[in-house]
C-alpha cells in the first residue's frame, strides 16, 4: 500500500511514462480517501512549515523546483499527494516505482528511458515509494541519474533515511520531513469528505461528538481519518447523522502507530524510558500501553526496565533492580495479556522511585582509568595464595582478615599503586543513597588511612 495521503498508483512499466498524475485519479468507486486526494496545492492541508511562500516544496509544486526530494513522514501525511503535484505541475512524464516490486533492472530502464526523453526536451519525474526497501545496490542505481539530473526524483519513506538511505543519494536530494495532521486539519479533512461532491456529498450529517472521536481515532493520520469516516457513514442512511455510537460500533479501536523495526519503536522506547527517569508515572503507563497494544515483545520492555533500574535509580532503591529482574521473569513464564500487570508494577515502581546515576557514573569513571591504562598490579597481599609456592613469591603475604577487627573493616590498600585518590562512587542524597553517603566516606577513610572522604 502507498504510504502517501490516499491510495496506490502502483507501479508502472518502464518504457511506457504516464504523464502529470492521471495515476492518481480515482473513480466513483474508490474508496474515499483515495476520491479525497488533493488536486491542488490549495487542497493540501497540513505541512505548512514546507509549503508557506518560498519554501523548496512549494516552489517544487509550483513547478519552479529543480532539486529531487526525500519526502520522509509517517503515514497518511501527503507524500503520494505532493508527488502526483509535482508530476503533474512539472507537466513531463511520470514515472511510479514501489520498492516492493521494483529491482535494479527496472530501475535502469526507467533511467535509460529518462535519458533518451530528456534528449527529447521531455524530463521525467520519477516517484519511488517505500524507498527505504530497496538495496543498496538499488540505491546506488540511482545516484547518477540523480546528480545529472536525468530524472528529478521524488522519493518517500515512513522510515528515518539517516539510518535507511544511502549516504551518497541523500546528499544529492533535498530531505523534507512531513509531520502527522494537526488535530484542526484533520477535521479539515473530515468536513471537507461529508461536503464534497467527490465525497459523501453532504449525504450525511456529522455531530461533533462523532467528528472528535474520529480525529483521535485517526492519529494525525489523514487516509485513516476517511477509512473509519467511510466505514462508519455506511451504517448512517441517507438524510441521517453519524453520532458517536455509530463511530464506535464500527470503527472498533484505533490502529496504532508503530513499526516495531522502525523509528516509532526506538521513539516511544526512548520517551518510555525518559518518562521513567523523569519520575512522570503517567506518561511511562501511556508510552506502556503503546508498546503493548503494539504488539512489542514483553520480554524487550522488561529488558529495558532492567537497565533503567540500574542506570537511573540505582542504590537510591536497591529493590528497584529486583523488582525489574522479577518482571523480566514473569512475563517469560506466564505470557501476555497477563504479563502487563508485572511490566505495569515495575514500571510505577521505578517511575515513582528516588533517581541516582551514580551507579552508572561510577562504573564508567572505573572503565575510564582502565582504559587509559591505569591498572596498575594488584597489591601482593591480594593475591591467590591458595597455591604451593604462593607464600614464597609474597602472594597473600600480610594481607589482614577485616572480620577479625572489631568493625569489621581495617586499614589496608586494596587499590592498585598510582590509583590512591580514585573516587568512582558518589553517592547523591536522594533515597536509600542519603543514608549510605556518610558510611562511604567513613569507609574510605578507615581503608585509606586518611581524612579525606
Amino acid at each position: 500500500m502507498q504510504e502517501g495521503l490516499f491510495g496506490d498508483p502502483g507501479p508502472q512499466e518502464p518504457d511506457s511514462p504516464h504523464r502529470g498524475s492521471a495515476l492518481f485519479e480515482a473513480g466513483a468507486g474508490a474508496p474515499l480517501a483515495a476520491r479525497m486526494r488533493p488536486r491542488s496545492l490549495d487542497e493540501i492541508v497540513g505541512q505548512r512549515h514546507l509549503l508557506g511562500e518560498g519554501k523548496p516544496l512549494r516552489r517544487l509544486i509550483e513547478g519552479s523546483g529543480d532539486a529531487s526530494v526525500i519526502l520522509y513522514g509517517p503515514p497518511g501525511t501527503g507524500k503520494t499527494t505532493i508527488a502526483s503535484l509535482v508530476a503533474q505541475t512539472m507537466g513531463q512524464n511520470f514515472v511510479g516505482l514501489s520498492a516492493l516490486s521494483s529491482g535494479v533492472k527496472q530501475v535502469r530502464q526507467v533511467i535509460e528511458t529518462a535519458r533518451r526523453d530528456l534528449l527529447r526536451g521531455h524530463r521525467t519525474v520519477l516517484f519511488i515509494d517505500e524507498v527505504h526497501r530497496f538495496s543498496k545496490t538499488q540505491q546506488d542505481a540511482l545516484l547518477a541519474a540523480v546528480e545529472n539530473r536525468t530524472v528529478l526524483l521524488v522519493a518517500a519513506t515512513t522510515e528515518n533515511p539517516s539510518f535507511s538511505v544511502v549516504s551518497p543519494l541523500l546528499s544529492r536530494s533535498l530531505l523534507l520531513q512531513l509531520e502527522p495532521l494537526s488535530e484542526d486539519d484533520l477535521r479539515h479533512v473530515i468536513a471537507r469528505a461529508v461536503e464534497d461532491p467527490r465525497g459523501l456529498d453532504n449525504r450525511i450529517t456529522l455531530d461533533d461528538e462523532a467528528l472528535e472521536q474520529l480525529v483521535l481515532l485517526a492519529g494525525g493520520d489523514a487516509r485513516r481519518s476517511l477509512t473509519y469516516l467511510e466505514a462508519a457513514a455506511e451504517a448512517v442512511e441517507d438524510g441521517g447523522t453519524l453520532t458517536l455510537d455509530t463511530v464506535r460500533h464500527n470503527v472498533n479501536r484505533a490502529i496504532v502507530r508503530y513499526d516495531r523495526d522502525g523509528d516509532q519503536h526506538y521513539d516511544v522506547v526512548s520517551a518510555f524510558i525518559k518518562s521513567i527517569r523523569g519520575s512522570d508515572v503517567d506518561a511511562a503507563l501511556h508510552y506502556l500501553a503503546r508498546m503493548i497494544e503494539a504488539g512489542e515483545d514483553p520480554r524487550f520492555i522488561a529488558r529495558r526496565l532492567v537497565v533503567h533500574a540500574s542506570e537511573d535509580v540505582g542504590m537510591a532503591d536497591p529493590s528497584a533492580l529486583q523488582t525489574a529482574v522479577a518482571a523480566y521473569h514473569a512475563v517469560s513464564f506466564i505470557g501476555m495479556p497477563e504479563g502487563r500487570l508485572a511490566l505495569s508494577q515495575a514500571t510505577i515502581h521505578l517511575a515513582t522511585a528516588p533517581k541516582s546515576n551514580a551507579t552508572y557514573v561510577a562504573i564508567d569513571r572505573a572503565l575510564a582509568d582502565v582504559r587509559e591504562g591505569k591498572a596498575g598490579h594488584v597489591p601482593a597481599h591480594l593475591r591467590d595464595g591458595h597455591y604451593e609456592g604462593a607464600a614464597r613469591m609474597g602472594n597473600a603475604v600480610g594481607y589482614v582478615y577485616p572480620h577479625d577487627a572489631p568493625l569489621g573493616v581495617v586499614q589496608q590498600r586494596y587499590i592498585p599503586e598510582g590509583l590512591d585518590d580514585a573516587v568512582y562512587y558518589e553517592p547523591t542524597d536522594h533515597g536509600a543513597e542519603n543514608r549510605i553517603r556518610d558510611f562511604v566516606g567513613k569507609l574510605r577513610r578507615i581503608v585509606r588511612g586518611k581524612s579525606r572522604g
